[in-house]
């Protein structure tokens, strides 16, 4: 390779050495061959550089049939991670204290009227960081119990899965009501359960979500009311002032936000909301 090198560096040079300018009284069109001349060259001698190079490494993916059962096990695993993957965002809804905490931020907005204010993506990091707050011990339980073992090869995919999901179960459980336990294991025609370790998780999952609407609304509903009364008491002056075109939304606003930040809003609504969790 180096053999080559030297020989098209050579071959420069002297084609260089024999086209050297000796005046500056050369027409236009001979610089411009030379310079297509010098250009190839280059090219030439660029070229074996460029075989030289290490090739960028492939990925082939193919469809065949498996040799062994146990290339079919450790295909359908990867194809259920991946699955778990895809379905992660609505794992965090569904199983965690995110919907309830999302759905409260999001009637504050409405019930002070401020539009898109805070704007959407702020109200969503602040319910996921609270989300990770509250669901921090969970997680780690979920952590030791399963995903440790299974990381040191001590435990399957399939005891891990259950393990891991154990505590999250749990959790779920305690937050949610009775009566809509109840209503999927009527649904299901299932017997009622002795524990907590009877309560499938497909039966947990839904009874949860149902639970955490309710309560989310019912925390709406008390956020409404002092804004609420603020919204009439406005309207009520400018209608006696006979300012019946004012709106009174924009009135109201500058004295619901007042009142908020005077009893410090955001301090005691994240306390309460993270209290509400057992």
């Amino acid at each position: 390779m180096k053999s080559i090198l030297t020989k098209s560096c050579l071959k420069i040079k002297t084609f260089l050495t024999q086209n050297q300018l000796k005046s500056y009284d050369y027409i236009e069109g001979s610089h411009l061959k030379n310079l297509k001349r010098i250009l190839l060259l280059l090219l030439i001698c660029m070229t074996p550089m460029a075989f030289a190079a290490d090739t960028i490494p492939t990925v082939n993916l193919s469809l065949s049939a498996p040799n062994s059962p146990q290339q079919l096990v450790t295909s359908m695993n990867l194809v259920l991670v991946l699955t778990i993957l895809v379905l992660a965002p609505s794992l965090v809804f569904m199983m965690t204290s995110f919907l309830r905490l999302l759905i409260v931020f999001s009637f504050l907005r409405q019930a002070l009227g401020t539009q898109q204010m805070p704007p959407s993506q702020v109200m969503v990091s602040l319910a996921m960081i609270l989300t990770f707050f509250i669901m921090e011990p969970v997680m780690k339980e979920s952590y030791e119990v399963a995903i440790k073992p299974y990381l040191a090869e001590k435990m399957s995919y399939q005891d891990a899965f259950e393990k891991g999901a154990a505590p999250f179960k749990a959790f779920m459980i305690r937050n949610t009501r009775e009566k809509d336990l109840a209503l999927f294991f009527r649904i299901r025609n299932l017997e009622n359960p002795k524990n907590i370790e009877d309560v499938p998780l497909t039966v947990a999952m839904p009874a949860f979500m149902i639970s955490e609407l309710k309560t989310a609304f019912e925390i709406g509903f008390l956020l409404y009311l002092p804004f609420l009364v603020i919204d009439m008491v406005v309207s009520s002056v400018l209608m006696a002032m006979g300012m019946m075109m004012l709106p009174p939304v924009m009135i109201s606003l500058p004295f619901k936000l007042l009142i908020f930040v005077l009893v410090d809003g955001w301090n005691l609504l994240v306390q309460k909301l993270v209290e509400s969790f057992h």
